[in-house]
């Protein structure tokens, strides 16, 4: 798993959601599925069919039993699944909203080591200023990074360092890059 793989499984606000649902032994069914996440019908559907495209489901050649699950993890899905489930259960669930956004999980993966903006976008090819920019305000204002600016350069640059939930999600991500 890299970068760019987590960038595309955060690129729907369910997508993290279903994967931890299905980790926790919540029935691959739509249904099932729909009323552990909570989420709005369009929005989960949109995630559900983006979790197949990527490859991280896929449809279980059996459905039609009404026991069996209509969709499953394939290999790839159940460590992502694994990592939604780790990364999800460290914070609580009324923070989880910030998880949906689509930039957060993969701006807090680069911040094992504080950065300033640039090497954050750098490592993000795909990342707009702007939407680099909102994220980082975003997780500011939850104390999940910290803005510290090194005024001894010219021009003063902004350092930004994952602190707090930021700093356990992190790590969480980064270890399971690293495996």
């Amino acid at each position: 798993m890299d970068i760019n793989f987590i960038v595309k499984i955060t690129s729907r606000a369910w997508a993290l959601p279903i994967l931890d649902k299905l980790h926790l032994g919540i029935p691959g069914r739509q249904a099932a599925l729909l009323a552990a996440t909570g989420a709005g019908r369009t929005a989960f559907l949109q995630s559900l069919d983006h979790l197949l495209m990527i490859g991280l489901l896929e449809r279980n050649p059996g459905y039609g039993h009404p026991l069996r699950p209509e969709f499953r993890l394939t290999p790839a899905g159940e460590a992502a699944a694994k990592l939604a489930n780790e990364v999800l259960h460290i914070i609580r669930t009324d923070e989880q909203d910030l998880l949906r956004l689509c930039w957060t999980l993969p701006v807090l993966t680069t911040l094992q080591t504080p950065h300033p903006f640039g090497e954050i976008k750098r490592s993000l090819p795909s990342i707009t200023d702007r939407a680099l920019s909102q994220s980082l305000r975003c997780m500011e204002q939850r104390t999940w990074i910290r803005r510290r600016v090194e005024e001894e350069t010219r021009p003063p640059r902004p350092i930004y360092s994952a602190i707090n939930n930021g700093a356990i999600i992190s790590s969480v991500t980064n270890a399971m890059l690293a495996s």
